[in-house]
């Protein structure tokens, strides 16, 4: 059975809630006694205003009658006091609204700083499988939406909405307490069409905002994603490709837009219509009344004012009301980013990795990304304490797989991944992590300097630890001979370097490190050959007394390992050191003779 109209509108407004009950503790939070204090004070300084804001209407009645009276000058038709009221009054609503704000400012931004936190570690947490499938452009619109929405929400909501009605309230009683209950019902019945024509004509216009929201993302998502690849859209020379792209998102979010634009045209000139039935029938009552002598000209005006007075904040309740929609449909994505459950999470008796030998063990381990392709079979291998063992295959054999599972980025289909006999399951992530140092085959810096992308391996390391770990990785040199040296900064994801120069800097981040165990995950792929020979000696000088795992397509650079194990279709193919490997003739020996062969055409082809 189909859900209704009435099943989805209860469900929206249960979520809606939900979201409201989760935002409650940010904005009266625990252990934070100065924040809950600012929450009084700023409430007091509402109702100051309100109230103050309620009587200027009176104040002016009682001028106007004063000038109506029969007097022999100014200041005898209108005491100097009543003067002085009247405006003192006018400054002391508005300077309670802004000493309101200015204490309750505080409490918001505090709310959307540990919310916007909370959520980034949440994000860093969630497995390498949710990024993959996430675009990164509309993840950080999400969480940027989301933010604002929350303060948004707590400021108008909470200083808007409620003192509106509040005002509303205080308005009916003083008109029925004055003259009789005809001005409170028109006063009220003329709020309650404006309020529901509002809501009606805003919740209609909602699709129009989402729609626009949607088309934002995507352009965002769109232009971030080129921008982030800026290189490759160059070589390929698909500058107008991007364009165009970016124009038909941009194009999508103008339509949604104007549509959005025209919906507030239409409920703006409904609001106006409104208001003008609700005004002119109270004023119709005022001026029968002062033509009968019940009322006078000061009432007159006063009920006036009363009525513009209230136009201003009701004026704003359908963009008040739209925003807060807005608000929680934002904080909704955001609290369902929040909900995300974890894929990788500790073991609720985790406990930190001990490290005695370094001894690392893949035992029958399989493991696919989508359970329709499996990457790993059945996959077991071992490297002993300080020992050097490569695995090497043709591209998609399940090489790199191995080191993600090693460091705990996915978890195991079946089988286990143990250091020193401790399953990678059974303790915590952090400290397993930190016992391993990674060299990635896809080097990706930090948009900051060469010594902050290298000092990001021990972000607490001397600067001659930093020197010493880039001499090692043979991008000292590099460094110094730049004109603003270390402080060089790399540009986004480290597009001002080569291939080789980022390798490198991972390398050196890698051993400054000093890690018990090392990965190197086609560390040296981007090296051209005469440097990839140089740094070799330095690997294996930072790899000597550590047990290292080395994954390869190019054969030279493993061929002294202690083990070499070959995958093919995510299985183990052959495994030995490389004479034996090479006197099997098999696959191993195969794909060497390949790289030799294509070696020396391009040395015979480069003369």
């Amino acid at each position: 059975m189909r859900p209704t109209t009435a099943d989805l509108h209860q469900v929206k407004m249960s979520r809606q809630l939900h979201v409201m009950r989760r935002l409650l503790p940010y904005l009266w939070p625990r252990h934070r006694r100065d924040l809950r204090l600012r929450v009084v004070v700023a409430l007091v300084l509402m109702l100051a205003a309100k109230l103050t804001n309620v009587y200027v209407p009176i104040l002016l009645k009682h001028a106007t009658d004063a000038l109506t009276a029969d007097a022999v000058n100014l200041w005898a038709a209108v005491p100097l006091g009543l003067l002085l009221a009247y405006g003192g009054a006018r400054a002391g609503a508005r300077v309670f609204g802004e000493a309101r704000d200015a204490v309750f400012a505080r409490v918001a931004q505090d709310a959307v700083r540990r919310l916007g936190v909370t959520v980034f570690r949440h994000l860093h947490k969630l497995s390498l499988r949710f990024h993959l499938d996430r675009r990164t452009g509309g993840l950080s619109r999400a969480v940027e939406r989301g933010t604002k929405g929350v303060e948004f929400l707590l400021t108008f909501v909470l200083f808007n909405a409620v003192p509106t009605v509040i005002e509303v309230a205080l308005v009916s009683g003083i008109l029925w307490w004055m003259f009789d209950w005809r001005f409170a019902a028109v006063t009220l019945v003329t709020i309650a069409a404006f309020v529901a024509l509002t809501f009606r004509l805003t919740e209609w216009r909602i699709r129009f905002r989402r729609a626009m929201n949607t088309a934002d993302g995507d352009a965002h998502s769109l232009a971030v994603d080129s921008l982030l690849n800026m290189e490759t859209v160059k070589a390929f020379t698909n500058e107008d490709r991007e364009a165009r792209r970016y124009d038909r998102g941009m194009a999508a979010y103008a339509d949604a837009a104007t549509r959005s634009r025209m919906s507030l045209s239409a409920l703006n000139a409904a609001q106006s219509g409104v208001l003008a039935v609700g005004i002119t029938a109270i004023m119709t009552l005022a001026a029968v009344g002062v033509a009968r002598g019940t009322m006078t000209v000061g009432d007159f005006v006063m009920v006036n004012a009363y009525l513009i007075q209230l136009a201003v904040p009701l004026n704003m309740l359908g963009t008040v009301y739209r925003e807060i929609k807005q608000s929680l449909v934002d904080m909704e994505e955001l609290f369902d980013l929040l909900d995300t459950p974890l894929e990788v999470v500790d073991a609720p008796d985790a406990a930190p990795l001990r490290v005695t030998d370094g001894r690392v063990s893949f035992d029958r381990v399989s493991f696919a990304y989508d359970e329709r392709r499996p990457v790993l079979r059945d996959v077991s291998l071992s490297v002993p304490p300080g020992g050097r063992v490569a695995v090497v295959g043709t591209t998609g054999a399940g090489k790199s797989t191995l080191s993600r599972l090693l460091l705990r980025f996915y978890d195991v289909d079946a089988g286990a991944v143990t250091v020193d006999g401790q399953d990678v399951r059974a303790v915590t992530q952090e400290s397993l992590r930190a016992a391993i140092g990674l060299v990635p085959q896809d080097t990706v810096l930090f948009n900051a300097s060469i010594y902050d992308n290298i000092a990001y391996g021990r972000p607490d390391a001397p600067p001659e630890a930093v020197y010493a770990a880039a001499r090692t990785a043979r991008i000292d040199a590099f460094a110094r001979g730049l004109p603003d040296g270390y402080d060089t900064l790399v540009g986004e994801r480290g597009l001002k370097l080569s291939g080789g120069e980022k390798q490198r800097v991972a390398i050196a981040r890698a051993v400054l490190k000093d890690p018990p165990i090392m990965v190197f995950d086609e560390a040296t792929s981007a090296l051209d050959t005469q440097t990839e020979q140089a740094i070799q000696a330095d690997l294996a000088a930072a790899a000597r007394g550590r047990t290292t795992l080395m994954i390869a397509h190019r054969l030279s650079t493993v061929a002294d390992a202690d083990e070499i194990v070959v995958l093919e279709a995510g299985q183990v193919a052959e495994r030995g050191t490389h004479a034996q490997l090479l006197a099997r003739g098999g696959i191993y020996a195969r794909m060497w003779h390949r790289q030799q062969t294509a070696a020396e055409e391009a040395v015979t082809a480069a003369q």
